[in-house]
């Protein structure tokens, strides 16, 4: 039996990643999307749920996991649900640990500024 799949380019504008699907096609005919690590030089190129895709989308890299294929442009909060955002996740997580030492800081700024040191 073949397992369900979709052309990129048609899920990255179901995803609404692009606002058209001519845009998607030209980022994926350009190189620029790579689809588990090898770079991708076609759009019909077929795309499979769990499969992760990189691509770049105005200043920032995108790194996506594909959990549905979809079946119309719908809204936001359905395109949503197609995929998990991998680099958003990575990037909370470097927040967090990059976070807490100025936290540490901070706190101590704040009993300096309390009063706690003798003034002369």
């Amino acid at each position: 039996m073949s397992e369900a799949a979709l052309r990129i380019d048609k899920w990255l504008w179901y995803a609404r990643f692009f606002k058209s699907r001519t845009l998607a096609s030209a980022v994926c005919a350009g190189g620029k999307v790579r689809l588990d690590g090898a770079a991708v030089g076609k759009a019909h190129t077929p795309l499979r749920p769990g499969q992760v895709l990189t691509f770049v989308q105005g200043r920032h890299v995108r790194i996506v996991k594909v959990l549905g294929l979809g079946t119309r442009r719908g809204p936001a909060t359905e395109a949503q649900t197609l995929y998990e955002d991998l680099a958003r996740r990575a990037a909370r997580r470097r927040c967090r640990v990059w976070r807490r030492p100025n936290a540490v800081a901070a706190a101590a700024g704040r009993q300096r500024r309390s009063g706690a040191t003798p003034t002369g």
